[in-house]
Protein backbone atom coordinates (compact mmCIF):
# COMPACT_ATOMS: atom_id res chain seq x y z
CA UNK A 1 0.00 0.00 0.00
CA UNK A 2 1.33 3.54 -0.95
CA UNK A 3 0.93 5.76 1.97
CA UNK A 4 1.53 9.81 2.45
CA UNK A 5 1.73 11.90 5.46
CA UNK A 6 0.78 15.43 4.15
CA UNK A 7 1.55 18.54 6.24
CA UNK A 8 1.78 22.59 5.97
CA UNK A 9 4.55 24.49 8.37
CA UNK A 10 5.95 27.75 8.70
CA UNK A 11 8.45 26.57 11.20
CA UNK A 12 11.64 24.81 10.81
CA UNK A 13 11.28 20.75 11.33
CA UNK A 14 8.94 20.24 14.05
CA UNK A 15 9.35 17.02 16.87
CA UNK A 16 6.62 15.98 14.92
CA UNK A 17 7.45 16.32 11.84
CA UNK A 18 10.40 14.61 12.75
CA UNK A 19 8.41 11.40 14.12
CA UNK A 20 6.36 11.59 10.95
CA UNK A 21 9.78 11.83 8.83
CA UNK A 22 11.17 8.58 10.33
CA UNK A 23 8.35 6.38 9.99
CA UNK A 24 9.47 3.76 6.98
CA UNK A 25 6.08 2.74 5.48
CA UNK A 26 5.15 6.34 5.21
CA UNK A 27 6.49 9.23 3.06
CA UNK A 28 5.96 12.43 4.33
CA UNK A 29 5.38 15.77 1.92
CA UNK A 30 5.58 19.00 3.90
CA UNK A 31 4.16 21.81 1.56
CA UNK A 32 5.93 24.83 2.24
CA UNK A 33 4.57 28.60 2.42
CA UNK A 34 6.28 31.71 1.72
CA UNK A 35 7.31 32.22 5.78
CA UNK A 36 8.97 28.78 5.68
CA UNK A 37 12.34 28.94 6.36
CA UNK A 38 14.33 29.09 3.36
CA UNK A 39 16.54 26.35 4.13
CA UNK A 40 13.73 23.98 4.74
CA UNK A 41 14.75 20.21 4.87
CA UNK A 42 13.94 16.78 5.56
CA UNK A 43 15.86 13.63 6.08
CA UNK A 44 13.89 11.15 3.81
CA UNK A 45 10.43 13.27 3.32
CA UNK A 46 9.71 15.32 0.28
CA UNK A 47 9.16 19.13 0.75
CA UNK A 48 7.00 20.99 -1.73
CA UNK A 49 8.42 24.56 -1.99
CA UNK A 50 6.66 27.24 -2.85
CA UNK A 51 8.70 26.80 -5.98
CA UNK A 52 7.39 23.34 -6.90
CA UNK A 53 3.95 24.36 -5.71
CA UNK A 54 3.26 27.11 -8.73
CA UNK A 55 5.23 24.09 -10.94
CA UNK A 56 1.90 21.63 -10.06
CA UNK A 57 -0.22 24.50 -10.75
CA UNK A 58 -0.02 28.12 -11.19
CA UNK A 59 -3.48 28.73 -11.36
CA UNK A 60 -4.88 26.93 -8.13
CA UNK A 61 -1.80 28.66 -6.24
CA UNK A 62 -2.90 32.00 -7.22
CA UNK A 63 -6.88 30.86 -6.50
CA UNK A 64 -5.64 29.49 -3.05
CA UNK A 65 -3.22 32.60 -1.88
CA UNK A 66 -0.43 32.74 0.45
CA UNK A 67 0.19 32.48 4.23
CA UNK A 68 -2.73 29.82 4.58
CA UNK A 69 -3.10 26.09 5.68
CA UNK A 70 -5.12 25.70 2.94
CA UNK A 71 -1.75 25.05 0.72
CA UNK A 72 -2.27 21.70 1.80
CA UNK A 73 -4.35 20.62 -0.87
CA UNK A 74 -0.95 20.87 -3.27
CA UNK A 75 0.55 17.98 -0.76
CA UNK A 76 -2.62 16.13 -1.76
CA UNK A 77 -2.52 16.64 -5.31
CA UNK A 78 1.30 15.17 -4.71
CA UNK A 79 0.24 12.19 -3.41
CA UNK A 80 -2.78 11.69 -5.62
CA UNK A 81 -0.19 11.91 -8.75
CA UNK A 82 2.43 9.98 -7.21
CA UNK A 83 -0.44 7.17 -6.69
CA UNK A 84 -1.30 6.97 -3.05
CA UNK A 85 -3.81 4.46 -1.62
CA UNK A 86 -4.20 6.54 1.53
CA UNK A 87 -3.57 9.62 2.46
CA UNK A 88 -3.28 11.57 6.13
CA UNK A 89 -3.09 14.97 6.87
CA UNK A 90 -1.81 16.14 9.90
CA UNK A 91 -0.63 18.92 11.96
CA UNK A 92 3.28 19.93 12.44
CA UNK A 93 2.04 20.59 16.46
CA UNK A 94 0.86 16.69 16.88
CA UNK A 95 3.71 14.45 18.32
CA UNK A 96 2.38 10.79 16.83
CA UNK A 97 2.08 7.82 19.21
CA UNK A 98 4.10 5.00 18.33
CA UNK A 99 0.00 3.05 17.31
CA UNK A 100 -0.09 6.22 15.10
CA UNK A 101 -1.18 5.00 10.99
CA UNK A 102 -0.58 1.27 12.32
CA UNK A 103 -4.22 -1.11 12.13
CA UNK A 104 -5.90 1.40 10.15
CA UNK A 105 -9.57 0.69 9.91
CA UNK A 106 -10.17 2.20 6.70
CA UNK A 107 -11.13 -0.09 3.20
CA UNK A 108 -12.24 -2.88 5.63
CA UNK A 109 -15.41 -3.84 7.63
CA UNK A 110 -14.85 -3.14 11.46
CA UNK A 111 -17.52 -3.58 14.07
CA UNK A 112 -17.77 -0.02 16.05
CA UNK A 113 -20.27 1.69 18.17
CA UNK A 114 -23.07 3.46 16.10
CA UNK A 115 -24.77 6.74 17.53
CA UNK A 116 -28.25 7.51 15.89
CA UNK A 117 -29.54 10.88 16.90
CA UNK A 118 -32.90 12.47 15.15
CA UNK A 119 -30.80 15.87 15.36
CA UNK A 120 -29.70 17.25 12.23
CA UNK A 121 -25.71 16.57 12.83
CA UNK A 122 -24.01 14.58 15.33
CA UNK A 123 -20.84 16.04 17.46
CA UNK A 124 -18.05 13.35 17.99
CA UNK A 125 -16.86 14.35 21.41
CA UNK A 126 -20.25 13.79 22.78
CA UNK A 127 -19.24 10.28 22.60
CA UNK A 128 -16.11 10.46 24.39
CA UNK A 129 -14.81 10.96 28.16
CA UNK A 130 -14.35 14.53 27.63
CA UNK A 131 -18.33 15.33 26.43
CA UNK A 132 -18.91 18.83 27.63
CA UNK A 133 -16.63 19.65 24.70
CA UNK A 134 -17.44 20.24 21.15
CA UNK A 135 -15.80 19.83 18.06
CA UNK A 136 -15.06 23.22 16.35
CA UNK A 137 -17.86 23.50 13.47
CA UNK A 138 -20.50 21.46 15.20
CA UNK A 139 -23.66 23.77 14.55
CA UNK A 140 -23.72 26.22 18.15
CA UNK A 141 -27.93 26.37 17.46
CA UNK A 142 -28.03 23.06 18.30
CA UNK A 143 -25.31 22.05 21.36
CA UNK A 144 -28.19 21.58 23.86
CA UNK A 145 -28.99 18.28 21.66
CA UNK A 146 -25.81 16.63 21.58
CA UNK A 147 -26.96 13.98 24.18
CA UNK A 148 -29.69 13.30 22.46
CA UNK A 149 -28.31 10.00 20.87
CA UNK A 150 -28.59 6.12 21.57
CA UNK A 151 -25.99 3.63 20.89
CA UNK A 152 -25.75 -0.06 19.58
CA UNK A 153 -22.72 -2.14 17.95
CA UNK A 154 -22.46 -2.17 13.82
CA UNK A 155 -20.47 -3.02 10.86
CA UNK A 156 -19.23 -0.24 8.91
CA UNK A 157 -16.75 0.13 6.02
CA UNK A 158 -15.32 3.58 6.12
CA UNK A 159 -13.60 5.84 3.52
CA UNK A 160 -12.36 8.29 5.96
CA UNK A 161 -10.50 7.35 9.38
CA UNK A 162 -10.39 10.56 11.57
CA UNK A 163 -8.13 9.75 14.63
CA UNK A 164 -8.50 11.65 17.82
CA UNK A 165 -5.94 14.26 19.63
CA UNK A 166 -4.81 14.20 23.16
CA UNK A 167 -3.46 17.47 24.85
CA UNK A 168 -4.51 20.46 24.16
CA UNK A 169 -6.32 19.74 20.50
CA UNK A 170 -8.32 22.04 17.57
CA UNK A 171 -11.76 22.19 18.84
CA UNK A 172 -14.09 25.39 19.34
CA UNK A 173 -12.80 28.42 20.23
CA UNK A 174 -15.16 29.36 22.67
CA UNK A 175 -15.37 25.86 23.98
CA UNK A 176 -11.04 26.11 24.09
CA UNK A 177 -11.85 29.93 25.91
CA UNK A 178 -14.49 28.51 28.45
CA UNK A 179 -13.20 25.23 29.22
CA UNK A 180 -9.09 25.26 28.68
CA UNK A 181 -9.06 21.54 28.47
CA UNK A 182 -5.90 19.25 29.18
CA UNK A 183 -7.58 16.08 27.23
CA UNK A 184 -6.70 12.35 27.61
CA UNK A 185 -9.27 9.95 25.81
CA UNK A 186 -10.04 7.21 26.52
CA UNK A 187 -9.49 4.00 24.60
CA UNK A 188 -12.26 2.56 25.78
CA UNK A 189 -14.80 4.70 23.72
CA UNK A 190 -13.82 3.99 19.88
CA UNK A 191 -13.91 3.23 17.27
CA UNK A 192 -17.23 4.87 16.66
CA UNK A 193 -19.74 6.35 13.62
CA UNK A 194 -23.11 8.10 13.34
CA UNK A 195 -26.12 8.11 10.98
CA UNK A 196 -25.66 11.85 10.79
CA UNK A 197 -23.20 14.09 9.37
CA UNK A 198 -21.01 15.00 11.98
CA UNK A 199 -17.70 17.36 11.83
CA UNK A 200 -13.56 16.42 11.25
CA UNK A 201 -10.67 17.86 11.04
CA UNK A 202 -7.81 17.94 8.69
CA UNK A 203 -5.21 17.85 11.94
CA UNK A 204 -5.05 13.94 12.32
CA UNK A 205 -7.17 12.30 9.53
CA UNK A 206 -6.56 9.31 6.85
CA UNK A 207 -8.29 9.51 3.31
CA UNK A 208 -8.20 6.52 1.10
CA UNK A 209 -8.02 7.23 -2.70
CA UNK A 210 -11.54 7.89 -3.78
CA UNK A 211 -12.23 9.94 -1.39
CA UNK A 212 -9.09 12.21 -2.61
CA UNK A 213 -10.97 14.00 -6.07
CA UNK A 214 -13.21 15.05 -3.71
CA UNK A 215 -11.68 16.14 -0.15
CA UNK A 216 -10.45 20.00 -0.63
CA UNK A 217 -9.70 22.45 2.20
CA UNK A 218 -11.48 25.32 0.73
CA UNK A 219 -9.81 28.70 1.14
CA UNK A 220 -11.04 32.01 1.94
CA UNK A 221 -13.46 30.81 4.84
CA UNK A 222 -11.62 31.29 7.88
CA UNK A 223 -11.43 28.11 10.23
CA UNK A 224 -14.22 26.32 8.45
CA UNK A 225 -11.80 24.93 5.66
CA UNK A 226 -11.52 21.57 6.48
CA UNK A 227 -14.78 21.21 8.73
CA UNK A 228 -17.05 22.18 5.50
CA UNK A 229 -14.25 19.76 3.79
CA UNK A 230 -15.89 17.30 6.23
CA UNK A 231 -19.54 17.83 5.81
CA UNK A 232 -19.07 18.21 1.70
CA UNK A 233 -17.73 14.30 1.25
CA UNK A 234 -20.02 13.05 4.09
CA UNK A 235 -22.97 14.13 1.43
CA UNK A 236 -20.79 12.41 -1.58
CA UNK A 237 -21.59 9.34 0.49
CA UNK A 238 -18.72 8.78 1.99
CA UNK A 239 -18.34 6.99 5.62
CA UNK A 240 -16.43 8.42 8.41
CA UNK A 241 -15.02 6.36 11.52
CA UNK A 242 -13.88 8.36 14.39
CA UNK A 243 -10.95 5.84 16.15
CA UNK A 244 -8.76 6.68 19.83
CA UNK A 245 -5.72 9.29 19.91
CA UNK A 246 -2.83 8.46 18.19
CA UNK A 247 -1.71 12.01 18.61
CA UNK A 248 -0.53 14.22 21.44
CA UNK A 249 -1.11 18.15 20.34
CA UNK A 250 1.38 20.60 21.59
CA UNK A 251 -0.46 23.45 20.39
CA UNK A 252 1.25 25.96 18.46
CA UNK A 253 0.98 29.79 19.60
CA UNK A 254 -2.51 30.70 18.96
CA UNK A 255 -4.87 33.89 19.35
CA UNK A 256 -8.46 32.16 20.82
CA UNK A 257 -10.14 35.57 20.27
CA UNK A 258 -8.62 35.56 16.05
CA UNK A 259 -9.58 31.92 16.00
CA UNK A 260 -12.93 32.45 17.03
CA UNK A 261 -14.15 35.64 14.86
CA UNK A 262 -12.34 33.42 12.08
CA UNK A 263 -15.09 30.33 13.37
CA UNK A 264 -17.74 32.69 13.24
CA UNK A 265 -18.71 31.79 9.57
CA UNK A 266 -19.31 28.79 10.44
CA UNK A 267 -21.58 29.95 13.55
CA UNK A 268 -23.72 31.75 11.24
CA UNK A 269 -23.98 29.29 8.25
CA UNK A 270 -23.13 25.44 9.53
CA UNK A 271 -26.97 24.77 10.27
CA UNK A 272 -28.36 26.13 7.01
CA UNK A 273 -25.02 24.61 4.73
CA UNK A 274 -26.20 20.99 6.50
CA UNK A 275 -29.74 21.36 5.34
CA UNK A 276 -28.92 22.30 1.96
CA UNK A 277 -26.14 19.53 1.48
CA UNK A 278 -28.47 17.27 2.66
CA UNK A 279 -30.72 18.28 -0.30
CA UNK A 280 -27.88 18.49 -2.86
CA UNK A 281 -24.67 18.64 -2.05
CA UNK A 282 -23.56 21.06 -4.57
CA UNK A 283 -25.35 22.94 -2.58
CA UNK A 284 -21.68 23.95 -1.31
CA UNK A 285 -21.34 26.97 -4.18
CA UNK A 286 -24.21 28.66 -2.40
CA UNK A 287 -21.84 29.62 0.73
CA UNK A 288 -17.98 29.77 -0.68
CA UNK A 289 -17.11 32.82 -2.36
CA UNK A 290 -16.54 31.88 -6.28
CA UNK A 291 -12.71 32.34 -5.80
CA UNK A 292 -13.17 29.53 -3.34
CA UNK A 293 -15.14 27.61 -6.00
CA UNK A 294 -12.95 28.17 -9.00
CA UNK A 295 -9.85 26.56 -6.59
CA UNK A 296 -12.16 23.70 -6.03
CA UNK A 297 -13.00 23.22 -9.27
CA UNK A 298 -9.15 23.78 -10.76
CA UNK A 299 -8.18 21.51 -7.92
CA UNK A 300 -10.91 18.36 -8.90
CA UNK A 301 -9.38 19.19 -12.91
CA UNK A 302 -6.35 17.27 -12.20
CA UNK A 303 -8.58 13.80 -11.45
CA UNK A 304 -10.39 13.76 -14.80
Amino acid sequence: MNKFIVCTSINKPTEAIKKFDSMPDWKLVVVGDKKTPKNYKLKNGIYLSPQRQEKIDKKLSNLIGWNCIQRRNFGILYASKNNADVVAVVDDDNIPYKNWGKNLLINKKVKNNFYQTKSLAFDPISATNHNKLWHRGYPIQILNQRAKKTKKRKFIKADIQADFWNGDPDIDAICRMEHHPICNFKDKYFPFSSNKVSPFNSQNTFLTKKVLPHYFLFPHIGRMDDIWASFYVFFKGFKVVYNKASVFQKRNQHDLTTDMLKEYIGYENNLSLIKDLNKNSNKIFNYIPKKSKLAFLQYQSHFK
